[in-house]
C-alpha cells in the first residue's frame, strides 16, 4: 500500500464506530480532486490498543509525512496511533473523540448530557480470540438514520445502517494509553446536531486540546452530510 512520495502529506482517514472506510467517499474524491493521496483505512473497532496499532501499522506502510484524521470513535484511536509516530503532522478531528490518557470513549460521552446513542444500540455476541463471548454494538436499523444521519438523505442513511460496522463495547470502554495532541497540531470539526457525542463534550475535548476548531449545524454523519467542509478542515491541516 506504499503511496508515491510528494511534497504534499497523505490523508489517512479513520472511521468510527457504527461506520466503515466507505463512509469517506465524499471527502476522498474531493482531496484527491486536490492532488492528494488518500487512504481510507479499515478501522477493526476491536479494541482501542489494539486498533491503534493496526493504524500505526497504516501508517509504517507510507511514504512521507502524513495527516491523521478521525471520526468519532476514531478519534480515540488516532490519538494513541499518532503518539509514536513522527510521520504525523497533523490531526483532523470530526465529530470525534479526542481523549487524554486515561479516558475512554463511553466516559467522554457520559461527562456531558445530551447523547441519546444507549437506547438505540442492540448488542451482540461474538467469539473472541480465546474462544470465549464478547460484546458488541450496533445501532438498531431502524433507528439509525435519526441517530446517527439525520441530514442525510434517508436512502442514504439506510443503506448506511445496513452495512454499518459494529464496535466491541470493550474498545468503548478501553482508556487511551497517549494523547498525541498534546505534541501534534490538533483540527476540529464539532457537530452541533449531534445526538452520538455531544456538543458540550466535543467542545471540551476541542478546547482542551487547543484545536483549531470549526463548529457546523450537523448529525454525527458529517463526512457524508458534508464532504466539503470536512474536507476544507482537512487541507487547511495538510497546508500548516
Amino acid at each position: 500500500m506504499s503511496t508515491e512520495h510528494t511534497s504534499a502529506p497523505t490523508i489517512v482517514l479513520v472511521h468510527g464506530a457504527f461506520a466503515d472506510s466507505s463512509s469517506w467517499n465524499g471527502v476522498i474524491e474531493l482531496l484527491r480532486a486536490q492532488g492528494y493521496s488518500v487512504v481510507a483505512a479499515a478501522n477493526p473497532l476491536r479494541g482501542l490498543a489494539s486498533d491503534a496499532a493496526y493504524i500505526g501499522s497504516v501508517l509504517d506502510d507510507i511514504d512521507g509525512p502524513c495527516v491523521l484524521v478521525g471520526h468519532s470513535y476514531g478519534g480515540s484511536v488516532i490519538t494513541v496511533a499518532a503518539a509514536a509516530k513522527a510521520k504525523v503532522q497533523a490531526l483532523v478531528y470530526i465529530a470525534a473523540f479526542i481523549p487524554a490518557e486515561g479516558e475512554s470513549a463511553l466516559e467522554l460521552t457520559d461527562k456531558f448530557p445530551g447523547s441519546t446513542l444507549g437506547p438505540t444500540t442492540r448488542p451482540a455476541n461474538y467469539p473472541l480470540p480465546d474462544g470465549n463471548p464478547g460484546t458488541e454494538l450496533y445501532i438498531r436499523q431502524g433507528e439509525f438514520p435519526a441517530q446517527f444521519a439525520a441530514d442525510v438523505p434517508v436512502a442514504t442513511a439506510e443503506l448506511m445502517a445496513a452495512t454499518q460496522r459494529p464496535v466491541a463495547l470493550a474498545a468503548l470502554q478501553e482508556p487511551a494509553t497517549a494523547a498525541a495532541w498534546r505534541t501534534i497540531p490538533a483540527f476540529a470539526l464539532l457537530t452541533t446536531e449531534d445526538k452520538n457525542i455531544p456538543i458540550a463534550a466535543q467542545q471540551f475535548m476541542a478546547e482542551r486540546a487547543s484545536a483549531h476548531t470549526v463548529e457546523v449545524p450537523a448529525s454525527h454523519a458529517v463526512s457524508v452530510a458534508m464532504p466539503g467542509v470536512v474536507s476544507d478542515l482537512i487541507v487547511l491541516a495538510a497546508k500548516q
